[in-house]
């Protein structure tokens, strides 16, 4: 069992930068990749970013590649979103995702234009810009 913890959301202005934080507890989080999704009002869940088990590989969505930054403690426990340069577009709820399939697979589904099904989810965390 994992349980997913989201904390960092708020309200900041366009142009601001934000770190999101995801405690992930479980006795094999190790084990398991974590990613970043979100979902704004009235639109489907999208990827953000995942990183994996190691914490070396990481996957980062082509929206937010220049602007947003993933990474994971070396105990693989905790694994943080840097936002920077945010827009309005980015507002959304952002949520937590553990899987025990690599990052390349999960990429691979994506591709493929289906959703991965993942282990595991957060209760996520809002995000607003302003303008």
């Amino acid at each position: 069992q994992v349980q997913l913890v989201e904390t960092g959301g708020g309200l900041v202005q366009a142009g601001d930068s934000l770190r999101l934080t995801c405690e992930a507890s479980g006795r094999t989080i190790d084990r398991y990749s974590l990613m970043w999704y979100r979902q704004a009002p009235g639109k489907e869940r999208e990827f953000v970013a995942a990183i994996g088990s190691a914490g070396r590989d990481t996957d980062v969505a082509h929206a937010v590649e220049n602007r947003f930054t993933i990474s994971r403690t070396s105990d693989k426990s905790t694994v943080y979103l840097q936002m920077s340069g945010l827009r309005p577009s980015d507002t959304a709820t952002y949520y937590c995702a553990a899987d025990l399939r690599p990052i390349e697979l999960l990429r691979s589904i994506r591709y493929s234009g289906a959703a991965p099904v993942l282990d595991y989810w957060g209760r996520g965390t809002q995000v607003t810009i302003s303008s």
